[in-house]
């Protein structure tokens, strides 16, 4: 007959392990509330994929009372190297002892002893009780306790991947050791974690065989004359007090003072209806779905949780393998489709669809491998053409390119889920439509790192029965989905952003992003010629002045020759040296040899970035550049360039410059021709505060950074601005923008503090709409959560109410800054569509190739031009009605260099 099992939890190094492994997404884990919860996600997780699996009769989930134990008694230092424990952490522990209790779970803490003591004490009262008992923990101290009636759990990885140390375990990883031996092996070679010593010089392997010999540290100096003279027992002789008490720390108690007895610990089971109000607290929408699709659900919850419950219900979806000789069987589809294509790789543009599911709920959904046949089959093809019948999809761009690579131009496109969902919430972009459709409350379809893997043990499954089953599942998230967001959509009144603006842009992006942009390689061929005999007459002059050659690019070998052989005050050290960060380096640009590497630095990244990198990307069957435009990944709504990044070429350097003069058009007697706004940010800071100092500046067609120089340095209106006043003027305006403090501006001009901190009360008192504007756009932002732009485009801040400093004054820039850029571009994306239907309207060859923050890029004919310069600055100015003009430059060249 099976043992009863006791289940001990250790709460402190599970919270910490559960913390980290999410701290990536700490900032997306926040509650309504500004509550930090990723390591209550992971806890949460955890919980429920080890107590409901193991099922317990008995459980304790054990803390640490504080840093102040017995243990510290003997050692002050003892865990005195650790980090400080993170704010967004410590606040979570509360709510964390909460979640346990609610899982139907005892939590216990002790004054003056560890998690690891009531541990301890708890398993030996289990084993003497005849119970079996399991530790789960992220400690190998632990494993000390390992017996044949205890257990001990060890999380690598989350909770999938686990390693299970009992007495023959630890005998294999320790060349058979008994698991208590393990206090004598820390007590030798000490423990940098928990900052005790052991004896100076003893590593693992010595202290390894040394227990293997001796068996425990007492035997080991009650024998030590058995071991031959040495240096080795010179240091263990001069250790032993050392060696004694970092044994004597290691041990953990089995004999505490716990004020409970084992049949306090009986396992109760989830209390499902106070969860239920907890997980709503939290903003634990997953955890509320689960809850749901198991028949739980809130008392008041009523028609809202039946449709959640609804949605969460995973029922078998209906799938048809489709194979050549039944396409005709595709006929019968009818109303609206989800189609779905499965790619081989990230690069939509070059890879190969590996599989097509469509269908509907109605009809059911068609899977196949056969892709080349599908595309050239006529009533696929006119599935895919006919306007009367809506296709619903993830990812529209990237579905209308798949397509047209076969020559198919897919129309009535309907619902895009990935586009929907980032309007829904910029702060979550990911690409996977499994993740996405659980996180928005639908279970039923896996993620593709589940299915697949990720890395190299990425897989399309070579099984139809699991990669259908998996397509079909995603083709119906895109069903189920589709009406639930769209009512969203419309409750935040987005619709408008949604139909008229991003969902035909995914269109004119996919345009743009197959037809490229022509790279003269011999021109960054050239280049590259020249820049790399630049880096070695760099490498040279760097040489000279340091005494010596060197690797300028270790940073080791660096800090060396400049602050120990040259002898310079280090202005910052690091764990690994000294800082040679271009920040560091730029404080020291007066010194020559520290000139000459940030040259040296500059050139190298334009070399491998700009020239070594676009020269990799040229597709060979049309000698252009395809960039990808991500419609979701920015939160302000910008669009962003990728493989390659053409929109961070840097303009202000002369070799950043003539890269561009590298991007050419397709077609002799064809221009370069770029239209771009002047100062958009602004302008549209200037509508949305109201203020009617800068109105009057934009209306009047003033330089907008004169007229702040006369006003925040106290000039007469028609004075002369000097370039430096002028400068200072710009920095405060853009710094504005974005939320700039009076540090950010003394570090961006080189001024103190204190004149910084000036220069923005005396611009405040000058524009006092702009004051008032950011005032309220940062209490709009605490009291609904969010900021919104012109279009309804809608960023979450859950950081807004942090308790956190740093984050809650990131949270309360970025809501100033947000509805300023993002209108921007609103702006340009509206500009975007109204100009490709004008291109078309007027039956014109030209076409629109980049989008580079406020600047189009076109290549046209050169009869076209005149037309062009005309048409295509009308189109931008009106793009949105402003309370000051807009204004918009245009200008041709030969090269996009030329056309600046």
């Amino acid at each position: 007959m099976a043992k009863p099992i006791l289940l001990l939890v250790d709460g402190n190094s599970l919270a910490f392990r559960a913390y980290f492994a999410l701290i990536s997404q700490v900032n997306r884990f926040v509650s309504h509330e500004g509550l930090h919860t990723n390591a209550l996600v992971g806890f949460n997780n955890l919980l429920d994929g080890i107590v409901e699996p193991v099922k317990p009769d008995l459980a304790l989930v054990a803390w640490d009372k504080g840093k102040t134990t017995f243990r510290t008694g003997k050692l002050a230092s003892y865990k005195g190297n650790r980090d400080k424990t993170p704010v967004e952490l410590s606040e979570q522990f509360p709510y964390l002892r909460q979640l346990v209790e609610l899982h139907g779970i005892k939590s216990y803490e002790l004054e003056n002893y560890e998690a690891d003591d009531i541990i301890g004490t708890t398993a030996r009262m289990g084993a003497e009780a005849g119970y079996q008992v399991i530790i789960v923990t992220g400690d190998r101290d632990l494993t000390q306790l390992a017996s044949d009636d205890c257990t001990v759990w060890v999380t690598k990885k989350g909770i999938t991947e686990i390693d299970h140390y009992d007495p023959a375990f630890v005998a294999e990883k320790f060349d058979g050791l008994l698991p208590k031996q393990i206090i004598e092996l820390k007590g030798l070679q000490g423990d940098n974690s928990d900052n005790y010593p052991g004896v100076a010089g003893v590593g693992p392997k010595t202290a390894l065989k040394l227990i293997k010999q001796f068996h425990s540290i007492p035997e080991l100096y009650t024998r030590i004359d058995e071991l031959k003279p040495s240096k080795q027992k010179e240091k263990l002789i001069a250790g032993q007090a050392d060696a004694m008490m970092s044994r004597n720390l290691a041990t953990i108690r089995t004999d505490i003072p716990v004020e409970y007895d084992l049949k306090d610990l009986t396992y109760r089971g989830p209390d499902y209806q106070a969860l239920i109000p907890f997980y709503q607290r939290l903003d634990f929408k997953q955890q509320l779905v689960k809850l749901a699709n198991q028949g739980h659900l809130a008392e008041t919850a009523g028609e809202a949780a039946d449709e959640a419950l609804e949605i969460a219900r995973e029922e078998p979806v209906e799938m048809h393998a489709l194979s050549p000789d039944h396409f005709s069987d595709l006929k019968a589809l009818k109303d609206s489709l989800s189609v779905y294509i499965e790619l081989d790789d990230e690069d939509y543009h070059t890879a190969a669809p590996v599989a097509i599911v469509i269908g509907n709920e109605h009809q059911g959904y068609f899977v196949t491998r056969d892709v080349e046949e599908l595309m050239a089959n006529e009533t696929f093809q006119g599935l895919m053409t006919d306007p009367t019948i809506t296709k619903n999809v993830f990812d529209a761009k990237k579905t209308g390119i798949a397509l047209s690579r076969f020559g198919i131009q897919v129309q009535a496109l309907h619902y895009d889920i990935l586009l929907m969902s980032y309007l829904l919430d910029v702060n979550d972009n990911s690409n996977d439509l499994g993740a996405l459709a659980q996180e928005h409350g639908y279970m039923a379809v896996q993620t593709d790192e589940a299915v697949y893997g990720r890395g190299a043990k990425f897989a399309i499954p070579a099984d139809d029965s699991v990669l259908f089953k998996h397509l079909a599942n995603k083709a119906r998230a895109i069903n189920r989905l589709a009406n639930q967001m769209i009512d969203d959509l419309k409750e935040r009144q987005q619709l408008e952003l949604y139909w008229d603006i991003e969902l035909p842009l995914a269109t004119v992006l996919a345009q743009m992003e197959m037809t490229g942009i022509k790279v003269d390689s011999q021109r960054l061929l050239a280049m590259d010629q020249d820049i790399s005999q630049q880096l070695k007459d760099l490498e040279a002059k760097i040489y000279a002045e340091a005494g010596h050659s060197f690797n300028i690019n270790s940073t080791q070998q660096l800090g060396t020759v400049l602050f120990e052989e040259m002898g310079y005050k280090p202005l910052k050290k690091t764990k690994t040296g000294y800082s040679t960060s271009v920040e560091v380096l730029e404080q020291m640009a007066d010194i020559p040899i520290v000139e000459s590497i940030l040259d040296y630095r500059q050139l190298a990244k334009i070399k491998s970035t700009y020239i070594t990198g676009l020269l990799k990307v040229i597709h060979g069957s049309d000698s252009k550049v395809h960039t990808h435009y991500p419609q979701t990944l920015t939160q302000t709504g910008r669009l962003s360039s990728k493989d390659p990044n053409l929109q961070n070429i840097p303009a202000r350097l002369e070799e950043g410059r003539r890269i561009r003069q590298a991007f050419v058009p397709s077609f002799p007697d064809w221009s370069i021709l770029s239209a771009d706004y002047s100062q958009i940010e602004l302008r549209v800071l200037a509508h949305m505060t109201g203020d009617k100092n800068m109105q009057a500046a934009f209306q009047s067609g003033e330089d907008i950074h004169a007229d702040t120089a006369r006003r925040i340095f106290d000039l007469a209106p028609d004075a002369t601005v000097d370039p430096n006043m002028r400068r200072q003027a710009k920095a405060v305006n853009f710094g504005i923008v974005y939320g700039i403090s009076d540090f950010g501006l003394a570090k961006n001009l080189g001024i103190s503090r204190a004149a910084a901190k000036d220069m923005i009360e005396r611009y405040f008192n000058q524009y006092p709409g702009v004051k008032q504007w950011l005032d309220d756009i940062v209490l709009f932002a605490r009291e609904h959560g969010y900021v919104e732009t012109m279009a309804h485009r809608r960023r979450y801040l859950p950081d807004i109410k942090a308790k956190n400093f740093h984050l809650r004054s990131f949270a309360e820039r970025t809501a100033m800054n947000t509805p300023i850029q993002g209108s921007a571009a609103d702006i340009i994306k509206i500009a975007m569509l109204r100009v490709q239907k004008a291109l078309a309207r007027e039956h014109l060859q030209t076409r629109m190739l980049l989008q580079v923050h406020d600047e189009l890029i076109f290549e046209a004919p050169n009869t076209e031009l005149e037309l062009l310069h005309q048409l295509i600055p009308e189109i931008m100015d009106s793009a949105m009605s402003l309370d000051v003009p807009l204004k918009v430059a245009s200008h041709e060249g030969a090269t996009w260099y030329d056309a600046k």
